[in-house]
């Protein structure tokens, strides 16, 4: 008995063991993965800045150059002699933020509205609303000209801001996280006296933080990388947003291509910033719209 007991206590170590070690492998080989994915994507990101850094004919060596040169400032020199790039930076800027912050209000407020109210058509309406997200972009652009045009909308930021601050998308996405604030506390609200546009702004909005941070992000992202709207409406190098800006130094710098990565370089460091601020509210949502149910 003893000797057989030894050895079912010998073979459930061995077994421990043995999972221990298929379960420190799969450990190694799941993070290997992820790490090789990781590098994959942000190669490119490293290897534009390591190009900011470098003349044009230190770019074209042989083999390729993959470490930080001392061009960065030359190169930025030369695109600043051809392009107000700083003011164009900030026009992006400028007309991301208010985008971003106009569509956080009118969308949150008309999710609230579909969401807490009832009235005569809602459904039919909401549904409607959602319809519109399957007419492609293409086919209102001419339409979109045209009333911008006679708007006297040219060569201001007023069409890249106004049309789109209250988007079908905006308003379903926030609808969804505002379908889950209890009736009963907006009701507990109004008997405490609160007014209809104070519940909204003290109690729906603070606890649809994640929804807002996701639209957000994700609005702010569309409005800095527009393009098409952009090069039809602006005009004047001075009101170019950086998508236009980088597409018109295509052969105004002959083709040096360190210049075009510090544009490049400049344009991405708002992104990320943005990112890295709302990243926490993002994953929240995501996860949040990934769960619901």
């Amino acid at each position: 008995m003893n000797i057989s007991t030894k050895q079912e206590e010998d073979n459930k170590i061995e077994v421990t063991t043995k999972e221990k070690v298929m379960s420190v492998s799969k450990k190694i080989l799941l993070y290997t993965v992820l790490l090789s994915g990781v590098a994959i994507t942000l190669f490119p990101f490293f290897y534009m800045l390591v190009l900011a850094t470098k003349t044009r004919a230190e770019i074209f060596n042989y083999p390729p150059p993959l470490w930080f040169g001392d061009a960065f400032f030359a190169n930025l020199n030369t695109l600043l002699s051809k392009m107000p790039f700083y003011t164009n930076v900030f026009n992006s800027v400028f007309v991301a933020v208010t985008t971003t912050a106009l569509t956080l209000f009118f969308c949150s407020l008309g999710g609230y509205g579909f969401a807490k109210y009832d009235f005569k058509g809602k459904d039919k309406l909401f549904f409607a609303m959602i319809g519109t997200m399957m007419v492609p972009m293409l086919l209102g652009v001419i339409p979109w000209f045209i009333m911008m045009r006679e708007f006297g909308w040219i060569n201001t930021f007023w069409p890249l801001i106004i049309p789109g601050i209250a988007n079908p998308f905006g308003i379903f996405l926030m609808k969804q996280f505002m379908d889950n604030i209890p009736d009963s506390l907006i009701d507990a609200a109004r008997i405490d006296g609160c007014g209809e546009f104070e519940i909204f702004y003290k109690i729906a909005l603070p606890l649809s933080l994640p929804g807002l941070g996701t639209l957000g992000i994700l609005t702010f992202l569309a409005s800095w990388n527009r393009y098409m709207q952009p090069l039809l409406i602006l005009q004047e190098k001075s009101m170019y947003t950086i998508p236009v800006a980088l597409s018109k130094l295509q052969g105004k710098i002959d083709q040096n291509w360190g210049a075009q990565m510090v544009g490049t370089a400049l344009a991405i460091a708002p992104i990320v910033i943005a990112f890295v601020l709302a990243s926490k509210q993002f994953i929240s949502g995501i996860t949040a719209g990934a769960t619901k149910g």
